[in-house]
């Protein structure tokens, strides 16, 4: 599937839109924000890392048909961060390789607005015919991500290591 094919999709207040090149500078924001890093990767990603993240982006939605849109509010196109579904391929105890796993970052100024639940619904929307479960992994002290995945759907379904720390892994279906 090419970028050309990829769904652009809309909610009251947001705008989902596919990967593109001139994401680079806001993904490199969203990384670079303390609210964002500090819970999944302990640092801020480097411009490069971010540019790495973006080419992710688009190879899922070339290779999988599905993969991660930008999320920008409708009224001022200020980019809030991404949501998404990856093939990620994880090297996780217990394995959830096969499940497509679905992700959102937000920058810290959109926390708590309503925004991640909503830039959700939309991608459920879209996902919910066309895969059948999903899962998404939590650090259990992440106790926002953790009642957001509740309100969409998502319960623990295993408690296990990712990157040698405890994680919850949850799943969610359709």
């Amino acid at each position: 599937m090419d970028v050309l094919t990829t769904p652009l999709l809309k909610t009251r207040r947001l705008i989902l839109t596919p990967p593109a090149l001139g994401d680079h500078d806001d993904l490199t924001a969203i990384w670079a924000d303390p609210a964002v890093y500090e819970g999944l990767i302990g640092r801020p990603a480097t411009r490069e890392e971010s540019w790495h993240r973006l080419l992710r982006f688009q190879g899922h939605w070339d290779w999988c048909g599905y993969g991660t849109w930008m999320v920008r509010e409708t009224a001022s196109g200020r980019c809030i961060g991404s949501v998404g579904i990856m093939d990620s391929r994880r090297d996780t105890q217990p394995s959830f390789e096969g499940v497509p796993e679905v992700g959102w970052t937000l920058m810290g100024w959109a926390h708590g607005q309503g925004f991640a639940r909503e830039a959700l619904a939309a991608l459920f929307d879209w996902a919910d015919t066309r895969m059948p479960r999903t899962v998404c992994i939590i650090d259990p002290a992440n106790a926002p991500s953790l009642r957001l995945a509740a309100h969409v759907g998502y319960g623990v379904y295993a408690e296990g290591l990712y990157r040698d720390r405890p994680t919850l892994f949850l799943e969610r279906l359709a």
